[in-house]
C-alpha cells in the first residue's frame, strides 16, 4: 500500500467518523451526511476517485463490507418480535413491502424504461426503512404513542426482510431470470444459501454455547467465520454469499439460548466503521452525467414511492385497526429509505454492469436521489406535519428513571398513576422484577451500557431522573444522557454522603458537570426512603385561586414536593432549579406527605419490618454495581 493510498483512507475514514458525530450532534440520520460528502468529495469537487484510489481492492472492499451490513441486520430478525408486536406492524412488512415494491417497480419501468427484473430489483431495493434512519426523526418528531410504536419496529423488523427481498431478486436476475436453466441456477443458489446458512449457524452456535470458543476471542471468531462462509459460498455457487450470510444471521438470531447481544454490539460497532467509510466511497463514485439523464423525471418517481407507494402500503396494513385518520396520514408521511438500499445498490449495479439489462446504470442514482429525498424532506417536515395532524405530544414527557430502589420505584408508580410514560433501568432482577410486576417499564441491565444504547427506547422521553443507590452509576448517567436530553433536563436525587454544597461550588468547577438536585437542594435518598418506610403518602393537590402554593407549604409541615402537572397536562419537575419560583394556579402538586394524624410517621412494628425490607433493597441494588 503506497503512502498516497494510506494517506487517502486515513481521510477518508476521518472525514467519515466525522460525518457520524456531525449526525450524532445534530441527532439527524448519519446516511445522509455521509451520502452528501461522498458526492462533494467525489464527483463534485474531484478530490476523491474510489477506482483510481483503490483499484482492483474496490469490489472486494465493497463485496465484504455489504456482507457484514447484512449479517448484523439479519442477526436483528427474530421472528418472535414480528407476531408480537401487532397486526399493523406485521402486515407492514409484508403487505405494505410488497404494495411498495409493485408500485415503485412499475413506476421505475414506465418513466425509465428499464428492464422489468431491473425494475423489480429497484422495488425491493427502495421498500427498506431502517432503524438507523427511522429513530432520529421520531425523536424530534415525539409523535404518539400509536405512530412512534408501529414506526420504530417497522423500521427494526423490516430492514432484514427487505434485505432478504432484495437478496432474492438479485439471485433470480443473475441466474438468467427466465427458462428451465436459469430456475435450475437459481435453485441452486438458493440451495447452496440454505444449507451453507443454516450449516453454519449450527456450527457456530454449538462452538460458543459449548464455551469452545474464549470469550475474548468470540466477536473476532464470528466475524472471520462469516466472511469465510460468504467467500466459500461464493467460491461453490457464483453470487451465492449475500443469501448465505443473511440466512446465517436469520438463523442464529432464533437460535435457541444463542448470546448474539455481545456479538450485535461488535457488529453494530464494525458496521459504523464499514459504513463511516463505504457510504463515502459508494457516493463518491456516483456518475453526475447518469443523475443529470435521469433529471426531473426522478422527482416524479420520488413523488410516486412518497405519496402513492407509501399511504397504500399503510392503508392496505391497517384495514380493521384501532389507528385514526391523522395517525395513519403520519404513518404514510414517514418513510425514509436507509442503509440497506444504499449499500446494496452499488455493489448489484457494478456486479450488473455487464448484464445488458436496461436500466442498470439507474440503479444507484435513482436509489441516491430516493434515501437523500426521504430523509431530507421528513426528517425537515415531521415535526410541521405532526402539528398539522395534531399527532404530536406537548412535550418529551416520559421519564427514565436510572436505578429500582425502593424510592425510585415509589416516584416510577406516582409518574405512571398521573399517565406519565416512565422507564426504570437497572441490572437488579429482583429489584426490576418488582417493578414489572407493578406496571412499570423496565429494562433489565445495566443503563450506560451498549446493549442500553441499541436496545432503550426513549422516543417521547425527555427527563433523566438518576435515582440509583451507586453514585458512580448516576454520574455515568448523567454525562451518558446529556446530549440525548439536555444538560437542564437531567436530575440527580442527593444521597447521604452527598455534601451540601454552597453557590459559589455550585457556578465553580462541578457547573458542567453537576445536574439540578432532584427534587430540591436539601432532599436526600434517606429522607424519601423514612418518610416511605413510616407509611407517607402520595398526596395529590390543586392550586387554585383560593388555595396557593405558599398555603399548601404551610398546611403540609412534612412533606416532599415531586413533581406538577400543569393545566397542558405538562409534568414540571421539583428541582433545586425550581426552589423559591411561585406556582401557577390550575397545576396539580403532587407531594410525598406525612399523615397528617401520626405527623412523626410512627408505627407498630409492621412498619419497621417494612423500613428494614427497603433497606435490604436498597442496599441489593447498591451491590449490584
Amino acid at each position: 500500500m503506497t503512502p498516497d493510498l494510506a494517506l487517502t483512507l486515513s481521510a477518508v475514514l476521518a472525514i467519515g467518523i466525522g460525518a457520524q458525530w456531525l449526525a450524532w450532534y445534530l441527532k439527524q440520520p448519519s446516511i445522509l451526511f455521509l451520502l452528501l460528502i461522498g458526492i462533494i468529495i467525489g464527483p463534485v469537487l474531484g478530490w476523491f476517485n474510489p477506482d483510481e484510489a483503490l483499484g482492483d481492492l474496490l469490489f472486494p472492499f465493497i463485496s465484504l463490507g455489504v456482507a457484514v451490513i447484512l449479517f448484523e441486520g439479519s442477526l436483528t430478525l427474530e421472528f418472535h418480535e414480528v407476531k408480537s408486536h401487532g397486526r399493523v406492524v406485521q402486515l407492514l412488512v409484508s403487505v405494505g413491502v410488497l404494495i411498495t415494491i409493485a408500485i415503485a417497480g412499475l413506476a421505475a419501468y414506465f418513466l425509465f424504461d428499464m428492464h422489468p427484473l431491473i425494475a423489480l430489483l429497484f422495488g425491493a431495493l427502495v421498500c427498506v426503512t431502517g432503524p438507523t434512519v427511522i429513530i432520529p426523526i421520531l425523536r424530534n418528531l415525539r409523535a404518539n404513542k400509536n405512530i412512534s410504536n408501529v414506526l420504530r419496529w417497522e423500521g427494526i423488523i423490516i430492514d432484514p426482510i427487505g434485505a432478504i427481498a432484495v437478496v432474492l431478486v438479485y439471485e433470480y436476475i443473475i441466474s438468467g431470470g427466465s427458462g428451465e436453466g436459469a430456475l435450475v441456477l437459481f435453485g441452486k443458489i438458493i440451495m447452496v444459501g440454505a444449507v451453507l446458512g443454516l450449516a453454519g449457524a449450527a456450527f457456530l452456535a454449538t462452538l460458543i454455547k459449548r464455551h469452545w470458543i474464549p470469550e475474548y476471542l468470540r466477536n473476532i471468531f464470528t466475524l472471520a467465520f462469516v466472511l469465510l462462509v460468504f467467500s466459500l459460498s461464493n467460491h461453490i455457487e457464483h453470487e451465492s454469499g449475500l443469501l448465505t450470510v443473511t440466512i446465517l444471521g436469520v438463523a442464529l438470531a432464533n437460535w435457541p439460548k444463542f448470546p448474539k447481544d455481545d456479538i450485535l454490539d461488535f457488529k453494530e460497532e464494525l458496521s459504523i466503521l464499514l459504513i463511516s467509510v463505504l457510504f463515502i466511497v459508494l457516493a463518491a463514485r456516483l456518475n453526475l452525467e447518469s443523475v443529470q439523464q435521469i433529471g426531473y423525471t426522478s422527482l416524479i418517481l420520488l413523488a410516486i414511492i412518497m405519496f402513492v407507494a407509501r399511504p397504500l402500503g399503510v392503508w392496505a396494513s391497517s384495514i380493521g385497526s384501532k389507528l385514526k385518520t391523522n395517525e395513519k396520514i403520519m404513518i404514510s408521511w414517514i418513510g425514509p429509505r436507509g442503509i440497506v438500499a444504499a449499500a446494496i445498490s452499488s455493489l448489484f449495479a457494478i456486479r450488473l454492469e455487464g448484464s445488458g439489462l436496461a436500466g442498470t446504470e439507474y440503479l444507484v442514482p435513482l436509489v441516491f436521489i430516493i434515501i437523500i429525498g426521504t430523509v431530507m424532506i421528513q426528517s425537515l417536515s415531521a415535526a410541521f406535519v405532526g402539528n398539522l395532524l395534531g399527532v404530536r405530544e406537548k412535550s418529551n414527557n416520559g421519564v427514565l428513571i436510572i436505578g429500582s430502589n425502593p424510592v425510585a420505584l415509589t416516584v416510577a408508580k406516582a409518574l405512571k398513576d398521573h399517565k406519565v410514560d416512565v422507564l426504570m433501568a437497572h441490572n437488579n432482577y429482583s429489584n426490576i422484577a418488582k417493578a414489572r410486576m407493578d406496571g412499570i417499564r423496565v429494562y433489565f441491565g445495566n443503563p450506560v451500557s451498549e446493549h442500553a444504547d441499541r436496545n432503550l427506547d426513549l422516543i417521547g422521553f425527555g427527563h433523566v431522573f438518576a435515582m440509583s443507590m451507586d453514585q458512580e452509576l448516576n454520574s455515568l448517567s448523567e454525562l451518558n444522557f446529556r446530549h440525548t436530553f439536555g444538560k437542564q433536563n437531567i436530575y440527580r436525587l442527593r444521597s447521604n454522603k452527598d455534601k451540601v454544597k454552597n453557590n459559589n461550588d455550585r457556578q465553580g468547577k462541578d457547573e458542567y458537570w453537576q445536574s439540578p438536585w432532584l427534587f430540591g437542594e436539601s432532599v436526600t435518598y434517606g429522607q424519601l426512603a423514612s418518610m416511605i418506610a413510616k407509611n407517607a403518602k402520595i398526596k395529590v393537590t390543586e392550586i387554585t385561586e383560593n388555595y396557593s402554593f405558599e398555603q399548601y407549604q404551610k398546611d403540609n409541615q412534612n412533606y416532599v414536593a415531586l413533581f406538577m402537572i400543569d393545566k397542558n397536562d405538562t409534568m414540571k419537575v421539583f428541582s433545586s432549579e425550581t426552589e423559591g419560583k411561585s406556582i401557577k394556579e390550575e397545576t396539580k402538586i403532587i407531594s410525598i406527605v406525612m399523615d397528617s394524624q401520626d405527623p412523626k410517621g410512627e408505627r407498630p412494628t409492621p412498619a419497621g419490618a417494612q423500613k428494614e425490607q427497603f433497606q435490604k433493597m436498597a442496599e441489593k441494588e447498591k451491590g449490584t454495581y
